[in-house]
């Protein structure tokens, strides 16, 4: 499959007179306080306090709250880098013409009823002002959008009620929603100390959209990370390529995919096509690319903040020290769910925790520091240097159990332990306090994260190792597995076969051009032909209907296993035509392939399929009908190393099973790998011919592993005509 073409990203130079003007234009100012152009007016002159030139724009006023008003944008003293148009919708129109004629370098458009509305003479209209603001190369922000905010501008550009709270801090974020109301209510953790150098909106995006925020975001020096949520877009292979932006100017990228559900997903003929839907596609593309991901809209804001905040991690081990053992407890608990290591404090640490923890607490991780080492402030300051300068320790977390101001006073020297060792401490919230004495300290120092939730930290921690990995390995290039003749030969079976949806024997033939181990079969036309080749396989053997259009032999009946004598044969035989007759539309039958018994053992499976936006994706999970009905699957772009399939596999929730459980054999893991690479290899090669395809299930004996079916579907344009 061929990805459309994207439109290049707007890079920081095309976006600064939007988002870092120099001077600014509000048409629709008012003396009417509550209009949208007045309280736009006002935050940015009173609000933010924004430094440049400000020019209110209404004919009907020659003053604006003390200000000379202006009749049109032509009729100014300069021509204003971005201007706010706070008009309504049949109004809109000629007002950019107008800043496009002028040579304005942005507009942002509050206006709704565009595209919006699904109606074809709103979306001709949105259209006209993308025409208006292409042909002037001026960037068009909306519209139905409520604006933007640059803290650190002091340009407050909404007309609604905004946070500000000064200047940003070195560790402020940035944020990127596509939704303003949504956008508007995260940003409000500005009251409770979170630093903020941006937050942007989009509205119906009609020209600047979230991958071009994200980009410019990239190259601002105000923000050390980047926050963004958003519902989906025509074009995410744009925002990979802002997430890289962002990577090279070191700025983590935290984001939240709303819309999870698989509603739209077409439906699939093979099992990878109905697990690995649109959501997945986004996860596995975005994590392959770095993007730090989260699952829920609480956890966006403190993630964002401990990533701006936290140096690059000294060690894995995370160390847990509270006044509370029930706190403690809670800790290991996450820690535990989400694979995050407590390793025992070394010997020279414990010599400092004996001593200046009570008899009756938990010197150790987690350390169980007691009420009483409150009485000796200096205690505190001892256990939390001792556990900083553990080399083990590449942070601390500290559970705040009760808001008070001892409490407070506390997490200051958290915080002045971390700044000397060089590490990030963290703040567990676990009072229902929520906005109680300390909050405000604690957001803001810039060695402490803050969470409200004992699960969002341990997550974070996590993605933060992870995404420690990945930057280390990301310029790995595996080596290739497969041979470009073995490329070719794949491609011209596909290309030739006489059906979209190849047989289960065309489709080991491709799987076996890329060293995938198959097992043989032989094709029966007639039940002499059938008790023949089991005769020569040796019995117990296997019959399965071969039809280009039964995918799933199971559901369809038409799979028998199992077959120890020329009777079972017989009536297996009979079974599985009969069976294969009631399948509707009517199934075209090629007839019956007999397999020799293949020995038991952990059936896994191994698929891909080509996604619309993202291209070739790699699945696996367990086999058989598993893979659907647990959905424990793990999914990355194709193609993958070894080494990748190996992670693949350690993230399933049943890895245990690969691992010898309860007395079953292990499976050789390295193997087991090599062929999920050699998979993945022909679906990225083939992925002008490829829809989908199955290995399901692989059975899996110690190092004896081999495909038993195999579903391949082609892309329906393709034409047989290789030679």
């Amino acid at each position: 499959m061929t990805l459309p073409a994207c439109r290049p990203l707007y890079r920081a130079t095309q976006l600064t007179r939007l988002f870092a003007p120099r001077s600014v234009a509000v048409v629709g100012a008012s003396p009417n306080k509550s209009a949208f152009g007045a309280v736009t007016y006002n935050n940015i002159v009173r609000h933010g306090g924004f430094l440049g030139p400000v020019y209110p724009v209404n004919g009907r006023y020659t003053e604006i709250d003390g200000q000379a008003s202006y009749a049109s944008i032509s009729a100014l003293p300069e021509t204003p880098d971005c201007v706010f148009i706070a008009v309504p919708r049949e109004a809109v129109e000629e007002v950019v013409r107008e800043c496009a004629q002028a040579g304005v370098g942005g507009v942002v458009l509050f206006a709704s009823g565009y595209s919006e509305t699904g109606f074809a003479d709103r979306q001709a209209q949105q259209q006209r002002l993308i025409d208006i603001a292409l042909g002037a190369d001026m960037r068009l922000l909306g519209p139905n959008c409520v604006g933007y905010m640059n803290y650190g501008l002091g340009v407050i550009g909404t007309f609604g009620t905004a946070s500000f709270k000064g200047a940003p801090r070195p560790t402020a974020i940035a944020l990127v929603s596509q939704s303003g109301a949504v956008g508007a209510a995260l940003a409000q953790a500005m009251e409770h100390g979170v630093s903020f150098s941006h937050m942007l909106t989009c509205g119906n995006a009609s020209d600047v959209d979230v991958a071009d925020q994200v980009a410019y975001l990239a190259s601002d020096p105000g923000c050390k990370a980047v926050a963004c949520i958003f519902e989906g877009m025509a074009e995410p292979r744009r925002f990979l390529e802002a997430a890289e932006l962002c990577t090279r100017a070191g700025k983590p990228l935290v984001v939240l995919k709303l819309g999870t559900s698989e509603r739209g997903a077409q439906a699939a003929a093979s099992h990878t096509g109905s697990v690995a839907g649109s959501q997945a596609a986004y996860r596995a593309s975005f994590e392959a690319a770095g993007i730090v991901m989260v699952d829920t809209v609480e956890a966006l804001i403190e993630t964002t903040s401990f990533f701006a905040k936290a140096p690059p991690p000294k060690a894995r081990g995370v160390a847990v020290a509270a006044v509370s053992g029930g706190a403690c407890i809670m800790l290991a608990d996450r820690a535990e769910i989400h694979g995050v290591a407590l390793p025992r404090p070394q010997p020279q640490t414990m010599e400092v925790l004996e001593r200046v923890v009570p008899e009756y607490g938990a010197p150790g991780n987690p350390c169980d520091l007691t009420a009483q080492v409150l009485a000796t402030p200096s205690h505190l300051t001892e256990a939390f240097d001792a556990l900083l300068a553990d080399p083990q320790y590449g942070t601390l977390i500290v559970p705040h159990t009760f808001a008070y101001a001892p409490a407070t006073a506390r997490v200051m020297t958290l915080g002045e332990a971390a700044a000397r060792h060089g590490k990030i401490a963290c703040a567990t919230w676990l009072t229902q306090h929520l906005e109680g004495p300390g909050a405000l300290e604690t957001e803001a120092h810039d060695h402490v994260a803050l969470f409200r939730s004992q699960d969002a930290c341990m997550a974070a921690i996590a993605a933060w190792h992870r995404r420690t990995d990945w930057l280390a390995s990301r310029d790995q290039k595996a080596a290739r597995l497969s041979s470009v003749a073995a490329r070719a030969h794949a491609a011209q079976l596909i290309a030739t076969a006489a059906n979209t949806t190849l047989t289960e024997r065309e489709g080991k033939q491709v799987l076996a051009a890329y060293g995938v181990p198959v097992v043989t079969e032989t094709l029966a036309l007639s039940l002499d032909e059938a008790l023949a080749a089991a005769l020569a396989a040796g019995c117990p053997v296997a019959l399965k209907v071969e039809s280009p259009d039964i995918a799933h032999k199971t559901e369809a009946g038409v799979l028998r296993l199992n077959l120890g004598t020329p009777d079972q044969v017989r009536a297996a035989y009979a079974e599985v035509l009969a069976n294969a007759a009631k399948v509707t539309p009517p199934a075209r039958i090629n007839g019956v392939l007999v397999q020799p018994r293949v020995p038991q053992g952990v059936e896994s499976m191994v698929g891909a399929r080509v996604d619309a936006q993202f291209g070739p994706l790699v699945v696996v999970g367990l086999g058989g009908i598993f893979v659907e009905l647990l959905k424990d699957t793990a999914v990355r772009p194709a193609p993958v190393s070894p080494l990748q399939a190996r992670a693949m596999l350690a993230s399933l929730k049943g890895r245990a099973l690969l691992d010898g459980f309860r007395g079953m054999q292990a499976v050789d893991q390295d193997r087991l790998a090599n062929i999920i690479a050699r998979v993945s290899e022909l679906a990225a090669d083939q992925s002008e011919l490829l829809t989908e395809l199955d290995v399901n299930p692989l059975i899996c004996a110690g190092s004896n592993i081999m495909a038993v079916d195999a579903l391949i579907v082609r892309q329906a344009a393709v034409q047989g005509h290789f030679a």
